[in-house]
Formats: structure tokens, C-alpha cells, sequence
């Protein structure tokens, strides 16, 4: 039996539902990327909205690539259960903010339709960094990619989300419907900025008059996002059957802490984000900065060092005496490259993150981090030992986490155990790695397909960790570390 509008109240007393009618429910919200994260994190907060009495801010979650979403909410009548854990502690809500979901290639007319309907105030994203199909080098929609020319010529049926996006703007620009708030909630600095310029640029492939509307009207706020969303496993299903008495095949796991940081610019409607623990800001960039450089680098840098180093969970990277003081001396660097706000205080922040990575509740494995490095690298890693080699600082722990990078394509761990690598250019680092005869030649390939030039002793460096990880591994390099640095 799966939990569904049926089966509400056979559920233990101690787990809370939605108390609201959802029958009144507006769609006043789409999200595109229909994921763990969302569910964990931004649908939570309008389930607040709608737990305190507005019935404006139900969700359409759209997935912009395949169904297994939409197969595991549908049946469910789009109910599911958040569970947050916290050491042995664990606290279940079933979430009802999830009106419809829709899958945008089987049917793109009915994205553009509700990105468009008059109910829709607010428009949330979280498709990775690959999602904006934008250029690193030139900051442009990457003219190249099969789908952004498919969206350039036509926008009869889009397929990537700058497309969808201006196809429902010019519908609600003709109607009259008003414009919309436009919120990326994804790691990417200056994520509002990137994404208005990949929505400009298909407009003015379209209608100069549209181009020109959305620059004046439509709002896309820069947004922080902070959540620990693990991976769902067929355990942690199989656990919560035992606990509800009926299954749930689209459950997600969260730790306690959540934070979203919004730049307070919106086109129109808004529920009360601050009574529900939103933070409405003038400027993200400097707690953007924070999340990015220590939050997910430290996570890049456990991600490769720990999974090199056989090491399945970051729990178990931290509880490592010599990893852990890796991370703090990778903080010490990024922390010199911040301008933090007045409410943020960095010494506790970073005590507050140990604390997070620590949770072995949460079970995050470094696997589900190291997807993707090529796009999270740059913000994460990259840009810091920039800014620090641009001050003639060292960047030893940041550029270990770099080098633990590039021996990660290799695609084999210190055990010997092989792996693919999840990355929108995995055949090009493949070649990369492959094309290489020695660790200088491997620094220079991957950097290159990265498009960061560094300084030569910043090369060295780069070279000389890549080597070492290459002839004695991860977990001896990080018990050298701190002697060698």
C-alpha cells in the first residue's frame, strides 16, 4: 500500500500531515527540476505558507528530462515524506505542497501553459549547473548544445529551460498577465544574473519587444540555498514502511539545518518568506560566497580525497583526525577570500559545518558530491585560489582538492575499485586523462578543458599533489599534509 490522500490518516500520530484542504490549493509556484533538493527545501517552505492559512503557493514541479519523478509522486497523489534526521533523533512530515507534476518532454505545451497561467507569481529552479546551458569562457547560451539551437530557432516545443521560460513569458506578455519572479536555486555565483542573461539572450533570438519587457519587468532575485539532501536509498524506503505502514517511493532525507537567502526584488505576489524563516537580503553575494567556498568547497575537496581514499560517506572522511584538519586548513585559506555579512560570523559557521558533516544520520555519500566536478569546481575552488593568487597567497589545501579532482578522473579508486565518471563532459575528461602520459601533461589538459590559466608556481603545485596522490594515495598524501604544506 503507498501513501497517498487515502491513506493519511493510517499514519502514527507523531508523523505531521498537511492540515490544510488541498482541494483550495492555487498553483501559485512552478519548479523546474523537480528533485530531492526542491522537495527538501523550497517545497517545504510553501507547506508553510499553506499550513498558515494561504492557499496561493501550491507547486507544479516540472522535470525536465525524465519521468522516475513523476512516476514516484503521481500515485501518491503527489504526497511525500520529509524526513530530517539528526544523530538518532528523526522527525517525519508529509509534505503536501506538490500539486501536479509534469514532464516536460512528453508534453512541452503543458509547461509553457502553467509557467504562464494567471496563478503563477513565482518560478523556482533547481536544475544543476549544466541546466543554464550557458558558456563559462564567454558568459553566452552555448550556441553549440543540440537543445539551445533547437530553443533558438523554435520555441513551438523548448527543451531547456531558457526556452521554456521565454515561450511563457511572451504568452503572458501577449494576454497581459504580468510578469514573474524568477528564482535559481542553484550553486552558482550570481545565479539570478546568469540566468536573466540566458533568458535575455533567447529572447532577443525571438522578439526584440519581448527582450525588451522581461529586461524592465520580470525579476530574477540572486537566492542562497543551504540543505544537506542525501541520495534516497532502497533502505531508507524500506525503513519508513516499517515506521508509517505504508510505502513511500518518493521520500526524501534532509539534515535539521536549512537556509535560504533571497535578494528582496520581486515582480508581484509573495507569501510572508520571513515569517517562515526566509532570509530577505539587499546583497547574497557575500553569504553566497560563504556557502560556495566552504560549505561546498570543503565538500568538493571530501568528495575526491575521501572517495580516492575508498571512504563511501563524508561522515566517515571527517571522523579521519588528518581529513579533518585538511578542512580546516582549506578553510583557513577560502575564509582569507570572503567579505562576509555582519550577521555571519565564520568562526561559528565553520564550526556549525564540521558539526553537519559530522551527522551520521544523513549517510551522504561522496559519490552523490563528485557528480558533476567540471561545473562545480569553478565557484568552488577555482575562483578562491584566484583570488588568493592574485594577493601572492598560497593555496596548498585548495589546490590538493583540485589536483584530488583530476585524479578522480582516472576513474579508479587508491583500492583499485573502478567507477564512471557523472559529468556533462566525462568524454572529454576521459580523453583528457587518457591522451596523457604524465602528471604535468594531465594538469595541463584538465585545466584546459576547465579554462583556468595559472600561474606557474600555482602549476607546480597543481602537479606536484597530482603525482604524489598518483604514487601514494589519498589517505597518505592527507597524513602528510600538514608537513608537507
Amino acid at each position: 500500500m503507498r501513501l497517498s490522500t487515502a491513506t493519511l490518516d493510517r499514519l502514527p500520530a507523531a508523523v505531521a500531515r498537511p492540515t490544510y484542504d488541498r482541494s483550495r490549493v492555487k498553483r501559485g509556484v512552478v519548479h523546474l527540476g523537480i528533485g530531492a533538493f526542491h522537495r527538501a527545501h523550497q517545497a517545504a517552505v510553501f507547506e508553510q505558507a499553506l499550513a498558515a492559512g494561504d492557499p496561493r503557493w501550491g507547486i507544479t514541479g516540472v522535470s525536465l528530462r525524465s519521468a522516475g519523478v513523476r512516476d514516484q509522486l503521481a500515485p501518491q497523489d503527489g504526497l511525500y515524506t520529509l524526513v530530517v534526521r539528526d544523530g538518532e533523533a528523526e522527525r517525519l512530515q508529509v509534505i503536501g505542497a506538490i500539486m501536479d507534476i509534469l514532464v516536460a518532454p512528453e508534453d512541452p505545451a503543458a509547461v509553457v501553459a502553467a509557467l504562464a497561467s494567471a496563478d503563477t507569481h513565482i518560478v523556482t529552479l533547481t536544475i544543476t549547473e549544466k541546466g543554464y546551458k550557458l558558456d563559462r569562457a564567454t558568459g553566452t547560451l552555448q550556441a553549440g548544445d543540440t537543445d539551445v539551437a533547437h530553443d533558438l530557432a523554435s520555441l513551438a516545443a523548448p527543451r531547456t529551460a531558457p526556452g521554456f521560460l521565454v515561450a511563457a513569458l511572451a504568452a503572458r506578455h501577449a494576454a497581459g498577465t504580468g510578469p514573474l519572479t524568477i528564482l535559481s536555486c542553484d550553486n552558482l555565483p550570481h545565479n539570478g544574473t546568469l540566468l536573466r542573461d540566458a533568458v535575455l539572450a533567447m529572447a532577443a533570438a525571438h522578439d526584440a519587444d519581448l527582450h525588451d519587457w522581461i529586461a524592465a519587468t520580470v525579476t530574477f532575485p540572486q537566492t542562497m540555498v543551504d540543505r544537506i539532501v542525501p541520495a534516497t536509498t532502497p533502505a531508507d524506503i524500506a525503513a519508513l514502511a516499517d515506521t508509517l505502514g505504508v510505502e513511500d517511493h518518493a521520500m526524501v532525507k534532509a539534515e535539521p539545518f536549512a537556509q535560504w537567502v533571497i535578494e528582496d526584488r520581486f515582480a508581484g505576489e509573495r507569501p510572508d518568506l520571513a515569517a517562515f524563516g526566509v532570509q530577505l537580503t539587499e546583497a547574497v553575494a557575500p553569504w553566497e560566497d560563504a556557502k560556495l567556498r566552504l560549505l561546498n568547497g570543503a565538500h568538493s575537496a571530501i568528495a575526491y580525497l575521501g572517495g580516492l581514499a575508498g571512504l563511501d560517506f563524508v561522515h566517515e572522511v571527517v571522523a579521519q583526525p588528518e581529513a579533518r584538519a585538511f578542512v580546516e586548513a582549506l578553510w583557513d585559506e577560502s575564509a582569507t577570500t570572503l567579505d562576509p555579512p555582519a550577521a555571519l560570523d565564520i568562526a561559528q559557521y565553520r564550526a556549525a559545518l564540521m558539526a553537519r558533516f559530522a551527522n551520521p544520520a544523513l549517510q551522504h555519500r561522496t559519490r552523490q558530491i563528485a557528480m558533476d566536478g567540471s561545473q562545480k569546481l569553478p565557484q568552488r575552488l577555482l575562483a578562491p585560489i584566484g583570488d588568493r593568487r592574485a594577493k601572492r597567497q598560497s593555496a596548498d589545501a585548495l589546490s590538493l582538492a583540485v589536483a584530488a579532482w583530476m585524479r578522480w578522473q582516472s576513474g579508479v579508486t587508491d583500492t583499485g575499485e573502478t567507477f564512471a565518471i557523472d559529468d556533462p563532459i566525462a568524454d572529454r575528461l576521459g580523453a583528457a586523462v587518457s591522451g596523457a602520459t604524465t602528471s604535468t601533461e594531465r594538469v595541463d589538459a584538465l585545466l584546459g578543458l576547465l579554462a583556468f590559466r595559472p600561474d606557474p608556481d600555482l602549476r607546480s603545485m597543481l602537479i606536484a599533489h597530482l603525482d604524489r596522490l598518483e604514487r601514494i594515495g589519498a589517505r597518505a598524501v592527507l597524513a602528510s599534509f600538514g608537513e608537507t604544506a
